[in-house]
């Protein structure tokens, strides 16, 4: 099945796509024959016959523009779903790894690179080209170059986009696919332009099981990029797991928002199975086997309980690990959106307040209301023991 794509320029074309011309002196099928960071060549597949034009003219879907020597014409493009693509992977983490072993499955060719090279290697012997250098990875990429960053957000990602922008061409793809704010993404295409490279952001949720059930992936950007990238997408993602969200910074913000839902809907699981377990029934009752039991129909059924279930599986009471709970930024940058917008957010904000508690022993501020009711109201405290303490005692 062929997708018809209206083609904005700077238009991506890749060697072998079929192009159709509806108007104008060039009307007709063509194939594209050749390519370089200025023309793209194109061939007549019956008569052989060929033409080029700059590959930068500007073509805006469906209104007529002059063509350098050739005319007006009208433009479609035919990219068949699914066809294998090439893409450079820079940074393989526990989500970089696993997306780039899930398009090598998918039939896609990878480059990789990675700060340490032992993860290059390793996904070396799966099928991927190993790059142990960024300009490796981007001599190693046909035109236009696609480069997908999987890096920790903030300084990072910036000190590699300086580095790409040295390297790259005008028509080469960038998609940042880790969970920058999209205030950042604003900053940066804004920083590209005059450049001719696209930035794509790219929110990616799906963590260490997206290499089995996929990633659904938010994104924004360029929507001829976007649809550029659908091959990728395609197969990184679920059935139906992947979404145009708007123009730059739209993906990344609709990922922030799901985090800080993701945060409220994780605490209401841990207040609701701390009840059960203070109740005189927690003794008797089966926290995972409640887990799979909610997930049966109940409208609080989900896949975080699907977690759960394996989580009490192997740790009935969680008696192994501590109640620390970290956060990745997005929760944080949900709660400062919502005092800017002057939205209420009670249940997200308070969420993220309760990691930070969750991270305190003996935090001061607790220390502070118990001393507290001790001087207004006389009410007993309890007090540190020290070895002093112990050694007087005896």
């Amino acid at each position: 099945m062929l997708t018809p794509v209206t083609i904005f320029t700077p238009y991506p074309f890749t060697i072998g796509e079929k192009i159709h011309i509806s108007e104008g002196p060039r009307h007709g099928d063509w194939i594209v024959a050749g390519l370089d960071d200025k023309k793209v060549t194109l061939r007549c597949p019956v008569s052989g016959k060929e033409f080029c034009w700059d590959r930068f003219c500007h073509v805006i879907e469906t209104k007529e523009q002059e063509w350098p020597e050739h005319g007006k014409n009208k433009i479609q493009s035919t990219k068949p779903e699914n066809s294998p693509m090439q893409i450079g992977m820079i940074g393989l983490g526990r989500m970089g790894m696993n997306m780039a072993r899930r398009l090598l499955r998918g039939g896609h060719q990878i480059v990789a690179f990675n700060r340490t090279p032992d993860k290059t290697e390793q996904l070396a012997k799966e099928g991927a080209t190993g790059a142990y250098s960024l300009q490796e990875l981007v001599e190693s990429l046909p035109s236009p170059k696609v480069v997908w960053l999987m890096l920790p957000a903030g300084k990072p990602v910036d000190d590699h986009l300086t580095q790409l922008q040295k390297l790259l061409s005008p028509g080469d793809i960038i998609v940042e696919g880790g969970n920058s704010r999209y205030k950042d993404d604003i900053r940066r295409v804004e920083a590209l332009q005059g450049s001719g490279i696209h930035y794509i952001d790219a929110g990616v949720s799906g963590g260490i099981w997206g290499l089995k059930v996929g990633y659904c992936t938010m994104v924004g950007g360029e929507e001829p990029i976007f649809h550029y990238l659908e091959p990728i997408l395609q197969t990184l993602a679920p059935k139906d797991g992947y979404l145009y969200c708007g123009p730059t910074g739209a993906g990344h913000f609709v990922k922030m928002i799901h985090n800080g839902i993701e945060y409220g809907m994780m605490q209401a699981y841990g207040e609701g199975f701390a009840l059960l377990e203070a109740s005189p029934y927690g003794q008797n009752l089966d926290y995972g086997r409640i887990s799979h039991l909610w997930n049966q129909g109940s409208v609080i059924r989900s896949w975080l309980l699907e977690l759960l279930e394996n989580a009490f599986a192997e740790d009935p009471h969680l008696e192994a690990i501590t109640g620390h709970v970290d956060d990745s930024g997005e929760g944080r940058w949900t709660v400062e959106e919502a005092i800017e917008s002057g939205v209420a957010a009670p249940v997200i904000t308070m969420a993220l307040f309760q990691r930070f508690q969750s991270r305190k022993e003996n935090a001061f501020e607790n220390r502070v209301l118990a001393a507290l009711r001790r001087e207004f109201g006389g009410h007993a405290v309890k007090k540190i023991v020290t070895l002093k303490d112990t050694l007087n005692l005896k």
